[in-house]
């Protein structure tokens, strides 16, 4: 791995692959090490995994805001396509990371090509689930917490200790800030006129606000994909990662979602 997180395609892929690249958004209690499995998998693919602002490598940085970060990864964008004129770049993110997609196209009208966001949250996070959810920001410093989250978020056993240290790393600042944009003013404003294709994606059995926000991209998002990843929950880049790693492959070179991904059934 490079700077900036660059895997340069290791393998010949089908025609046309050398002219994408693709940038990986990490989770918002990860960093960007959670990517390697697909950075395996699509090893015909020019593959960008940054740290976002306050996390990992990065960890000693308290961003902004949220328009902050996405900001950030504009920069990163901008760099690619010019040091290579006509590359179409693609922004996949999971959870925070998709938040971020959607406002990184959002904010610079015409910058990506499109965005692949899975268990997103663009409804805000009220009531219950908001309480319990800054609740968690007390414990963030113990090192029980984040071990108790591995298995809950069922991080693969020999990822663990990476998780936990990764998540020790990451200052309480840093999340107040994060988790008071997302839960707050969490639509990615602009990104109805993006110019971006948009994918957006949740597991079947995702926490409730990532799967409402499908319904929500579905509505106000004009060409917008949704889809559901049968039996899968929120962190399913690592639950099914062929899958997941399937998935970016066929929205970023065919233009359509994984035939695996399960059609949204019809609202109640």
């Amino acid at each position: 791995m490079t700077a900036a997180g660059h895997h340069p395609a290791t393998r010949d892929g089908a025609p046309g692959t050398e002219q994408a690249g693709v940038v990986l958004l990490h989770g918002g209690n990860v960093a960007s090490w959670m990517w390697e499995p697909q950075v395996e998998a699509l090893a015909d693919l020019d593959l960008w995994t940054p740290d976002l602002p306050g996390f990992g490598t990065r960890s000693a940085e308290t961003p902004a805001s949220l328009d902050a970060v996405a900001d950030d990864v504009a920069g990163l964008v901008e760099r690619l396509r010019a040091d290579r004129p006509g590359r179409a770049v693609h922004v996949v993110g999971l959870s925070l990371g998709g938040v971020v997609a959607l406002r990184v196209a959002a904010r610079h009208p015409g910058l990506v090509t499109s965005v692949l966001a899975s268990g997103a949250v663009v409804d805000g996070v009220h009531g219950v689930a908001g309480a319990a959810g800054r609740l968690q920001l007390k414990v963030w410093d113990r090192p029980w917490y984040w071990r108790a989250q591995a298995r809950v978020m069922g991080i693969p056993a020999d990822a663990r200790e990476t998780f936990v240290r990764t998540g020790l790393g990451i200052r309480r600042a840093t999340m107040e800030r994060l988790v008071d944009d997302v839960y707050r003013t969490p639509w990615p404003d602009g990104i109805e006129s993006s110019g971006a294709r948009v994918l957006a994606v949740a597991g079947s059995r995702d926490m409730r606000p990532a799967r409402r926000a499908l319904r929500t991209v579905q509505r106000r998002v004009p060409g917008a994909v949704v889809r559901l990843a049968p039996g899968l929950h929120h962190q399913w880049s690592a639950e099914d990662p062929d899958l997941f790693s399937a998935m970016i492959r066929s929205w970023v070179l065919d233009g359509v979602p994984h035939p695996a991904l399960d059609v949204l059934p019809p609202a109640r």
